[in-house]
Parts: C-alpha cells; structure tokens; sequence
C-alpha cells in the first residue's frame, strides 16, 4: 500500500513538474510585456484622471456659464420678443427687390 502512495505521488510529479516548468518558462517569455502592459496601464490612468478631473471642471464651468446667461437672458425675453416683432414687421412693409440671375 505504502508502494502504491509512493508510486502516485512520483507519477504525479512527472505530471505536474513539466506543468510548473513550462508555466516559470511562458512567465518569463512573457514577462517584458506584463511589464509592457503595467507601464501603459499606469500611464493610461494617470492620463484618464488627470484628463477626467480637467473636463469635470470644464464641463462644471460651462454648466455655470449657461446657468447665468438663461438667468440674464430669460427677463429680457419678452424685449426680445418685441424687438423681433418689430423688425419683422418692418422688414414686410419694406418692399423687396426682384431677384434677378445675370446669365
């Protein structure tokens, strides 16, 4: 029986050894580029922030830009208004040329 335990555990060596090997082997081909990857990782975060904080801010500044212009803008439509309603109607009584095409 003792045989037997012994005989498996050596067999699973001759399994599971080369496993091990070729996975030390596959991280070390591979390593220059895990390196790779973690270097553009970090550069590409670093820039997301940084880019995503400065936009964010942007994007707050311009929200309050419109925000103070409708608030200026929006007691001032009703001159609006009748400023366009002016020019509308003169703009109509004012008679308007032929357009003519020169060949």
């Amino acid at each position: 029986m003792t045989f037997l335990v012994i005989l498996l555990v050596g067999l699973g060596f001759l399994v599971i050894l080369p496993l091990i090997l070729l996975k030390v082997v596959l991280g070390l081909i591979l390593l220059p580029f895990k390196l790779l990857g973690l270097v553009f990782r970090l550069v590409f975060g670093v820039l997301g922030f940084v880019f995503g904080l400065l936009f964010s801010g942007v994007g707050l500044v311009l929200a309050l830009l419109v925000a103070v212009g409708v608030a200026l803008l929006v007691p001032l439509l009703p001159l609006v208004l009748i400023g366009v309603g002016i020019w509308l109607l003169v703009r109509s009584a004012s008679p308007r040329s032929p357009l003519r095409l020169s060949a």
